[in-house]
């Protein structure tokens, strides 16, 4: 249970959220429009908990749908903290975003000092335009220098040679400006990753992320042992014991992590320590998050994180839940060390669904 939480009787409200994105987010198993959240609150006595997960085909096993029926079920039958959080624990190895959910919600509830941190913490800058359109790229890749981005994300895992291509159009552009992590998401076998990665040249590139699928493990070793750039395992890692497994492969110099995964703020906290003691760095941050779910990841690396973060599904979508909305400068997201509201007009204008005591939130 999390720390400070004593068991007491608790209320549950749960939404199903549609939020349109700004501009199309493009992976290698599709274009996503929207992103698809479940958003939970833990109601004891008089005072709110609020936890997210936003759930993406490609990056979890569960669906939105599954999701929701599981919510609306916790959301029925689970009236004291001990009932939530035994319900979610038996559920974090088949639904862990969902467990996440709820279980962070707990977090804040409890007044987690983790989500009291202060400080700045730098992101990085997601390239989304194509190369076969070079004056639309160059602008983007200048628009986010600019802004004062020193790590860009390129996306690949399509075909490795108009791959290659894009990384080389986009470091010929940044020209010695910023760090590129070169995402494969899970696109290549490992013949195409060798490919691939037996023509990249090292010279800007951070490290190249996830460039077969996440179950592939003896791929994963097995290209690391002809990459001449650092590798990082992303979707592959679902646990803790996922860190050892990739320390013990020697598969992985980077390790991602995502608190939607490992449910609960210290969990996420103790695995980041892990990467570490292994010999590992360690890379935080969901892409695909609403500014809940990255703003409790940002609380979390502020004390643990060095690299550029990923948390920056919030900057994707017009629609911020919270209240304020986070501080951006340049990069960097600002924290303050307060506890932020949730927008209920932003709730009510995108819920597809609710469920559970949400007149008691009005």
């Amino acid at each position: 249970m999390p720390t400070g939480l004593p068991n007491s009787k608790i209320a549950l409200a749960t939404a199903k959220l549609r939020l349109p994105l700004t501009v199309p987010y493009r992976l290698a198993f599709g274009e996503q429009t929207h992103f698809d959240v479940l958003l939970v609150a833990v109601l004891d006595n008089g005072n709110i908990g609020w936890g997210e997960a936003t759930i993406l085909p490609g990056y979890t096993d569960e669906t939105i749908d599954q999701s929701w029926s599981l919510a609306q079920d916790l959301t029925d039958s689970c009236t004291t903290t001990q009932e939530l959080v035994s319900a979610c624990d038996k559920m974090l190895d088949k639904a862990p975003f969902t467990a996440t959910a709820f279980l962070t919600a707990l977090d804040w509830r409890a007044g987690d000092p983790i989500l009291q941190r202060s400080g700045r913490f730098e992101l990085l800058g997601t390239v989304n335009g194509k190369a076969d359109h070079r004056d639309k790229l160059e602008h983007e890749v200048e628009t986010l220098l600019d802004r004062g981005y020193k790590t860009l994300k390129v996306k690949i895992g399509w075909e490795p040679e108009a791959d290659l291509k894009q990384v080389n159009v986009v470091r010929e552009i940044v020209n010695g400006r910023a760090k590129l992590r070169v995402d494969g998401n899970q696109g290549y076998n490992r013949e195409q990753a060798i490919h691939f990665l037996s023509r990249l040249e090292p010279e800007d590139i951070e490290l190249v992320e996830q460039p077969c699928a996440a179950e592939d493990w003896e791929s994963a070793a097995a290209i690391a042992k002809v990459s001449s750039v650092p590798l990082m395992l992303d979707e592959s890692i679902y646990s803790l014991s996922d860190i050892d497994r990739a320390a013990d492969l020697k598969c992985a110099d980077y390790i991602k992590l995502k608190l939607m995964k490992l449910g609960r703020l210290n969990t996420l906290e103790n695995g980041l320590r892990q990467i570490s003691d292994r010999g590992m760095t360690a890379v935080l941050g969901n892409g695909v998050a609403t500014d809940l779910g990255c703003w409790m990841e940002l609380c979390v690396a502020l004390s643990n994180v060095k690299t550029a973060g990923e948390m920056n599904g919030f900057l994707k979508t017009p629609v911020q839940l919270l209240e304020p909305a986070l501080t951006c400068e340049g990069a960097s997201v600002i924290l303050d060390g307060s506890m932020p509201k949730i927008n209920l007009d932003a709730v009510e204008h995108h819920a597809i669904d609710r469920a559970g005591a949400w007149k008691e939130i009005a």
